[in-house]
């Protein structure tokens, strides 16, 4: 699977719609600890052995959610951007196909690594990246959270990084890793600003982030297809940061951070009076509503994983998956 680009055009957004397709999740289970209400006690996550049994519960569930193209199979081992995404995904697949996904495939990983980190309180999460019998060589890194002792874990993250691209990350005398708070003062972007940083960016350019595929060359492509004969395209992107939808930071070896945040993002597209919009495909159509009479409005909603430096320099965006969750014709 390669790296989204950004928004295509419409005739290609049947993609965009079932761009999770290859999707899957890895989970881990109970930390095994005793944790009381208000627990101020540094505690690991999980355990190595408690992840490799979530990973297989969750791995079972949504492959029998592709494989019948029904959310209600894997809905409660998903959330937070990876939730949306699939669900959407699973509903546009039913509609043009409502006997189950004729391309199904189960998903199998391998070669899994865990970085757990030490934490107080709720909720606990961790990162899990793998190969895959998809998408090339990619390593399919997720983010697995939960609130409680009693919820099973589930995938909030998922993006596709180049194995070159996955940080070592720094590792205490036990072997977990650290989380970096979302309000760190002591990286060139606290995580908690990400998403709203992204976003002004997006809109209005800047230094903040490097240049690449998620950051100068989607701004080129939007701008690119702002106008053409007949048809506006309109672009308005907003944050994500609340609930399963928070980012997520977890320290590497040499003191940077691997961040995970969410996104959302719009395109309206406009036809000129005399003319109308293209006829969207059939999964679009399954995710629209109202009629398209001179305008459709796209949804999307993205998860990125990010580079972000200690003390100062710009923010690496390394990997984004996006999905198209809504659509209004007007």
């Amino acid at each position: 699977m390669s790296r989204d680009r950004g928004p295509r055009r419409l005739r290609r957004l049947d993609r965009s719609a079932l761009i999770a397709a290859s999707l899957t999740a890895l989970s881990l289970t109970a930390s095994g600890c005793v944790v009381v209400h208000g627990e101020k006690e540094v505690l690991p996550s999980a355990t190595k052995a408690e992840a490799a049994k979530a990973l297989k519960e969750f791995t079972t569930a949504y492959n029998a959610a592709d494989k019948a193209y029904d959310s209600a199979l894997d809905e409660g081992r998903v959330t937070g951007a990876l939730g949306a995404i699939d669900a959407a995904r699973l509903k546009a697949g039913r509609a043009t196909s409502p006997g189950g996904n004729p391309a199904h495939s189960p998903l199998e990983l391998s070669d899994t690594r865990f970085a757990i980190p030490k934490k107080a309180g709720w909720p606990r999460w961790f990162v899990a990246d793998a190969a895959a019998n998809k998408g090339g060589q990619a390593r399919w890194v997720f983010v697995f959270t939960r609130h409680d002792l009693d919820q099973p874990w589930k995938a909030a993250y998922l993006t596709l990084m180049a194995p070159r691209d996955v940080p070592e990350f720094k590792t205490d005398e036990d072997g977990f890793a650290e989380a970096v708070p979302a309000d760190s003062k002591q990286l060139a972007i606290p995580p908690g600003d990400l998403s709203d940083r992204y976003v002004s960016y997006l809109k209005d350019g800047g230094t903040a982030f490097a240049d690449g595929g998620q950051t100068s060359r989607w701004r080129a492509l939007r701008k690119k297809q702002a106008e053409r004969p007949g048809l506006v395209r309109q672009f308005i992107d907003e944050p994500l940061t609340n609930g399963d939808f928070a980012p997520l930071a977890l320290r590497t070896a040499d003191g940077d951070a691997l961040a995970f945040f969410s996104s959302r993002h719009f395109e309206k597209q406009t036809a000129a009076p005399g003319a109308s919009v293209p006829v969207p495909s059939k999964s679009v159509e399954a995710l629209t509503e109202g009629e398209i009479k001179q305008s459709l409005t796209l949804e999307f909603v993205s998860n990125e994983v990010a580079l972000v430096p200690k003390g100062s320099g710009k923010v690496d965006v390394l990997g984004r998956i996006q999905g198209m969750t809504a659509a209004k014709g007007e």
